[in-house]
Parts: structure tokens; sequence; C-alpha cells
């Protein structure tokens, strides 16, 4: 990672480098999903191969449970390199993005006359003073990295994946502070300069769409939404996700989710609840003897995640779903 002066050169030179992963083509990375179980349709995987190829910054809108995060993990495994995530919430501040002082070790530091308090003048290296017999404390050995710093500090074979993980929980002033990540991939430390990234992370957001994003945020990355899946797709999904379900309950249980996502439910169930739902089924009943409704009632809260939605399906809509399902 390169530090470079408050008047140094063009800021964010250094992640204007090629696209670490320009080598990437739509073979490779269609053996990396399959590697990985994850099924990626076509729009999917040009997509990403193309946000890979461009360096450019992935914005990932869907429903929530729906795929996106897990998108994220799957080029960390497959590509064999780290994942770095931010958890987006309400109230995020600078301090827990980017980075912080460690205010103790300074204290320290300074008490045992190990550090002074000038600060690094923007230089990068460690402060001195004129003799250079005191080092600043204001340098990288007092600095504690927040996952947006240490996306630009990777220093593996390949860099990092940055997951910006639900985007839209976070106010509107944290978007603010991504535009320049996003646009240079460099941050600026007023105690030591703008600190730019040698090879730049590749940066998956995402979105549940709660809140509309702005325009300038939109701009600097390409864009993907991920609608719900068809029935043959969730199925795949099951299929691979839980092998060990009998094939004939996976296609009665995505048939079953499928049908009720047509009710008017408060939360329709996504793939993650029906993966959930997959696993608790195989553990109670997934030997081949079908789906029953005794099965479904019991494990609805697999599915579903609001009261009223589980009061709704009642007894005679299960059997009605269930009997759906295993005559198609």
């Amino acid at each position: 990672m390169g530090t470079d002066d408050d008047g140094g050169d063009d800021p964010g030179s250094a992640a204007a480098a090629a696209a670490p992963f320009a080598d990437v083509d739509e073979e490779r990375l269609r053996e990396v999903f399959e590697a990985e179980s994850y099924v990626a349709d076509d729009e999917i995987v040009t997509t990403v191969l193309l946000a890979l190829r461009l360096g450019k910054p992935l914005l990932i809108e869907g429903e929530p449970g729906s795929g996106k995060t897990e998108l994220g993990k799957v080029l960390a495994g497959g590509f064999s390199t780290d994942l770095v995530r931010l958890q987006c919430y309400e109230g995020l501040a600078a301090e827990n993005t980017l980075y912080e002082w460690n205010y103790t070790k300074q204290l320290l530091a300074v008490q045992a006359g190990e550090g002074g308090v000038e600060d690094g003048g923007g230089s990068g290296e460690a402060g001195a003073d004129g003799d250079g017999d005191e080092r600043s404390v204001f340098d990288r050995d007092y600095l504690l990295e927040r996952p947006l710093l240490e996306a630009l500090s990777g220093d593996g074979d390949r860099p990092p994946i940055l997951l910006i993980d639900e985007v839209d929980r976070a106010d509107e002033e944290f978007e603010a502070l991504l535009l320049e990540v996003l646009s240079d991939f460099q941050v600026s430390i007023p105690e030591l300069g703008t600190v730019s990234a040698d090879r730049p992370p590749v940066v998956i957001v995402t979105s549940n769409r709660t809140r509309g994003l702005s325009d300038a945020l939109k701009r600097r990355c390409l864009y993907l939404h991920i609608d719900p899946p068809s029935f043959e797709k969730e199925r795949a999904i099951v299929e691979r996700k839980v092998p060990e379900l009998d094939a004939a309950v996976a296609a009665e249980l995505c048939g079953v989710v499928a049908r009720l996502r047509e009710e008017p439910l408060l939360k329709q169930p996504g793939v993650a609840e029906t993966l959930d739902w997959a696993r608790a089924v195989r553990e109670l009943d997934g030997e081949g003897e079908g789906l029953e409704p005794a099965t479904v009632r019991n494990t609805l809260g697999c599915l579903l995640k609001e009261a009223e939605d589980v009061e709704r399906v009642d007894d005679d809509l299960i059997e009605r779903v269930v009997a759906d399902a295993t005559a198609e």
C-alpha cells in the first residue's frame, strides 16, 4: 500500500493500475461458481466478470436472502483470497470503517519517551524530530485498521474481496465517505497523508433497497439486481447446497416455497430460508418418503419469520400447497 504526501502526485494513481483479475475469463469464473456450489445464471456471470476485469465496484440489490452476501464469500473462497466484510448499520461512523489511533499505545510510548506527539507530516514515514531521535506516535505502528483501510492494505497473492454489506442500512453520510474509496481506492489520514492501494480490492456492495442510494454511489459501480429465483433455479440451489436431501423431496419442498410466495405474507421467504428449511426437513424426514403436511407444519418456523405469517399458513393451506407440489 502506498502513502502519498498531501501535495504529492495525482491521488489514486496506484488504483489506476490494471485490474488484478483482468486475466479471469468466463470459463474460469464458472468453474469458481461450480466449485463453490453457487448457482449463477448468465446475467450474474457476465456482470461479475465485468466487475472483476474492469476493476469496478459491483452494487448488488435484491430481496433479503437472495444470495447477495453469499456472492462475496464465493468469490473470496473461489479465488483463495481474503474476505474483508463491513456490516453496515444505522449510525456507522468513520472510525468504525476506516481507522482509529491506538491511544493507549500512543500514551504509553509518550510516557516512556519512545515517541513524540508531532504528526508524521503527511509523509507516510514514521515522524521524527530534527535529530531523528524521536519517532512520532502518529505513524503506522499506532494505527488500528478498520475494514476499508484493511482492504486497501491487502498484501496477499491476490487482493481481498471487500464486502460492504447492506449499505442501505447506513446513513447517507456514510455513502459520502465511500465515494473517495470507490473512486480512487484511497483514504485520507490527516496525520499520514493520502493512503492508496497498490492493488485495489474487489468491492461488492449489497443493498436490500430499504432506502434509495445516491446517484454518486451508483455511478461508481456496476449494477446487478438479483431477482427471486425460479422454481428450477431454487431446486438446483437446494440440490447443490443440501445434496443429502432426496431429489424428489427437494422438488416438492421448492414447490411448496414457490406456492407460499404467492400468499400475501409480511415477509416472503428467501433462498436462505429455503435452504434452512431444506436442512431441517433432511434431518427429520428426508429419506425419500415425500413431504408430509405434518413435517411442513412442524418446521414452518425455519421458513417463515413473522408470527402473523405462521398463523396465516393454516393446516388447510398447508395441505393444499403440499398436494399441489406433489402433483407437479
